[in-house]
């Protein structure tokens, strides 16, 4: 049986004499460099995942990273330094958008509880597009539009039919609060278009995320062009723009294959035959929001193992960090059963497993568990642990300040070259938003 660790390790990395290289740098030389346990990313990952999503989309289509995934401030600089746009989902994500270069016009807000603060300050400096949840939203927007002079660029975020959904976290075509119902479409519009001050872009659709399978994408996509024709024909005009989300996947399980980009590519290409020579569609801007698939790859989460245990027959290696910094891998983060997700030895990749053990964290709860009857080679105190597909709904996902254990550093690599990004201790890199106390209603 394929080890997956070792497979990314192959694919997205170096292996050297059994050791886990990241951009070509040894991840033992990381950890003495920087300390247990850390986040480490590779650029080239991020480079190479972009690269593919742009080859699979059709040349109109524009790429905004979904912040929420990572919202380190490295990250958003490079993407943005490669041409993409942003979409976040707090004034906090917005701040930092703006501090990583993102010019206001590129980027989208959507979420559904954005606060009438959060919403005057993004709207005072030109923020491209603001996602609509609700009607008490539109009323939000009006009045500060209203006491503030001024416009806004607004789309729909729909909540499809069940037809529609799919993926590993399914959000359409059931009760939910994100978006507006599909069937209560054509009123939301009514209420969007009685307003002098708002401007109607487009839709949004919001089906799900962590899709692997391309057919599924693509029944989305098909069924999000089929809305935005017949809205279309209905303003007699075509939508500024048309947001087919997120909801790309990347494989963390065994049972997983990786999403098929070649297929996605075809279907497209077909699709867009028949709107290149569609009137409804003329000058419409379609956007993806990708955020996991873009990073979740890139990035290795090390942890130093500092004790071995036994109890009752169970080995269980006990490790300098846990589901305090990396809550998605302990199964706590959208699990309904525990799966593990890639782990190795990093330093002992080329021998086999032979021993099947629980690896934990330091806290004082039995939810502390990053891998649970998982098979790995005879493990010594001071081994590195390495947790793979970390750079997505990591750090940023996870109660740093449980225990009160210092919040691990991030580091990027980049071909030989490595920094630190984010020191230890500190929680995030988020500016000091412009008003304090209560955030409005």
């Amino acid at each position: 049986m394929t080890n997956p660790a070792l497979a990314l390790a192959e694919k997205y990395f170096d292996v050297s004499h059994g050791e886990l290289l990241i951009g070509g740098v040894a991840a033992s030389k990381l950890a003495s460099k920087y300390g247990t346990p850390l986040f480490v990313y590779s650029r080239r990952v991020l480079d190479r995942k972009l690269d593919a999503l742009r080859g699979a989309l059709p040349p109109r289509f524009k790429v905004f990273y979904s912040v929420k995934a990572n919202p380190n401030l490295a990250i958003l600089e490079h993407f943005v330094a490669r041409g993409c746009g942003l979409e976040v989902a707090s004034a906090g994500e917005f701040q930092l958008a703006l501090q990583a270069g993102c010019e206001p016009h590129n980027i989208l807000f959507a979420g559904p509880g954005k606060t009438e603060a959060e919403l005057a300050h993004v709207l005072s400096l030109g923020i491209g597009e603001i996602h609509l949840e609700s009607l008490t939203e539109i009323k939000r927007i009006c009045e500060i539009n209203r006491r503030l002079n001024l416009r806004a660029n607004v789309a729909i975020r729909l909540n499809p039919a069940s037809s529609a959904e799919g993926g590993a976290m399914r959000m359409g075509g059931r009760s939910t609060p994100f978006g507006v119902d599909e069937e209560n479409l054509d009123e939301f519009v009514d209420a969007v278009l009685a307003e002098a001050s708002l401007d109607f872009r487009g839709i949004h659709l919001f089906a799900g995320t962590q899709i692997l399978d391309a057919s599924i994408l693509l029944g989305q996509f098909r069924h999000a062009i089929e809305i935005a024709r017949s809205l279309s024909k209905r303003l007699g005009r075509p939508l500024n723009t048309l947001d087919f989300g997120g909801g790309l996947g990347i494989p963390y399980f065994m049972h997983e294959k990786e999403l098929d980009l070649e297929q996605l590519h075809t279907g497209l290409a077909t699709f867009f035959l028949e709107i290149e020579a569609d009137p409804a569609f003329a000058g419409t801007q379609f956007v993806v929001e990708p955020g996991r698939f873009l990073v979740g790859e890139a990035g290795i989460y090390l942890a130093r193992v500092i004790d071995i245990k036994f109890s009752r027959g169970k080995k269980f290696l006990v490790l300098d960090g846990g589901m305090n910094h990396h809550l998605a891998a302990s199964g706590n983060l959208g699990q309904t059963i525990k799966r593990n997700y890639p782990v190795a030895l990093v330093s002992k990749l080329d021998r086999r497993g032979v021993e099947d053990v629980d690896v934990v964290g330091p806290l004082c709860t039995p939810l502390d568990t990053v891998a649970r009857n998982t098979k790995l080679p005879c493990a010594e105190i001071g081994d590195l642990f390495g947790i793979f597909q970390s750079c997505a709904y990591g750090r940023s996902a996870s109660p740093l300040g449980f225990l009160s254990h210092p919040a691990p550093p991030e580091v990027l690599v980049d071909v030989d070259r490595h920094e630190l990004i984010q020191e230890r201790g500190k929680t995030s890199n988020a500016t000091t938003l412009p008003w304090s106390g209560a955030t409005g209603t």
